[in-house]
């Protein structure tokens, strides 16, 4: 079996201990790593070889956020595969994130603190800008950027003898509240990994509607919070050192604090061992963690409106045609 993953240009977090995880799984997979960086793609594989010597392992270099990239990530991976049974879209960016300190102290008064610390609600913004594509940066990495790929693999992944799997990295903190259709790049607003975690939600929806029947199903899986590359740049290194005891302490009572890209990946992990056409296409798969460590997967409904998802996909469609005209080159 061929699988996909799209990590993070840095070889750590959840989507190096996905390529582990799933090794230990099965070890006869074909396992192509997908960074933005080729020489941290090829440090990635170095790792993971080192565990796993027998191990089948390419990389293919891709930027998620900037479409010609993509575009010939795509010709290459159509090249070398005949078919992918699973796609692992998991890079994601938070750029320039800040912690609002009154919001906390504001859900310290009124009881609703554990909330926002297990979802962010309210306590998380970014500041966002425009990548060379003309695009929001965030939207285009974190969603867009994966939705051309796909587009543009459809002939590996549909048709095929066995069930092709698509599986997103979603997040707690994706909200309705911080989305809009009618700026659904989220250029007026300062939430916007929680708007492109929601259009992932609405995005994964819509494909299993389009495609179930040609053999492609889409699931949407949240990792819980981890500490990664991407969480400790939110805060400075010595308050996440001062605030370790804590979280560990905060894991008995929030069951999503999974702290390990180890136990970040379970729901990934698990969804790569089930049948797909027994799955709740509405519903978003949790990696948790007990207190004393135990991991497991909660399966948790999504809050999504189909009439949306499907009004937005058609805005991913009409901006694929936009912003994909002036690549004739890199189109088949």
């Amino acid at each position: 079996r061929a699988g996909l993953s799209l990590t993070p240009s840095r070889y750590s977090g959840v989507g190096l201990a996905l390529c582990q995880r799933l090794l230990e799984e099965d070890g006869r997979i074909h396992l192509c790593i997908a960074c933005r960086n080729e020489q941290k793609s090829e440090a990635t594989r170095d790792l993971i070889l080192a565990a796993h010597p027998a191990a089948q392992v390419s990389t293919v270099e891709v930027d998620l956020g900037n479409l010609a990239s993509i575009l010939r990530a795509a010709r290459e991976l159509r090249c070398r595969f005949q078919r992918l049974d699973f796609v692992y879209l998991n890079a994601g960016i938070m750029p320039n994130p800040h912690v609002n300190f009154k919001a906390l102290w504001h859900g310290l008064l009124t009881g609703k603190l554990l909330h926002m610390l297990t979802t962010a609600e309210g306590i998380m913004t970014q500041t966002d800008r425009l990548n060379g594509d003309g695009l929001q940066e965030v939207f285009a990495t974190n969603l867009f950027g994966h939705f051309i790929l796909v587009r543009q693999l459809q002939s590996l992944l549909c048709g095929n003898e066995k069930p092709s799997r698509l599986i997103w990295t979603s997040s707690s903190n994706a909200r309705e509240s911080a989305f809009s259709l009618s700026d659904y790049q989220h250029a007026k607003g300062q939430e916007s990994y929680s708007s492109s975690k929601y259009a992932t939600d609405l995005t994964s929806v819509v494909l299993n509607r389009k495609f179930n029947d040609q053999g492609l199903y889409s699931s949407v899986v949240c990792p819980g919070l981890v500490m990664s590359n991407m969480t400790y740049r939110i805060l400075p290194v010595f308050l996440w050192t001062l605030l370790m005891p804590l979280m560990w302490l905060i894991r008995f009572f929030a069951k999503t604090y999974t702290l390990t890209p180890y136990n970040g990946a379970e729901a990934h992990v698990w969804l790569f061992k089930q049948k797909p056409e027994y799955l709740d296409s509405l519903v978003k798969y949790h990696s948790c963690t007990s207190g004393l460590g135990r991991c497991y997967v909660e399966p948790r409904k999504m809050d999504v409106d189909e009439d949306t998802a499907e009004k937005f996909y058609q805005k991913l469609l009409e901006l694929e045609e936009q912003t994909l005209d002036k690549y004739h080159d890199l189109l088949d």
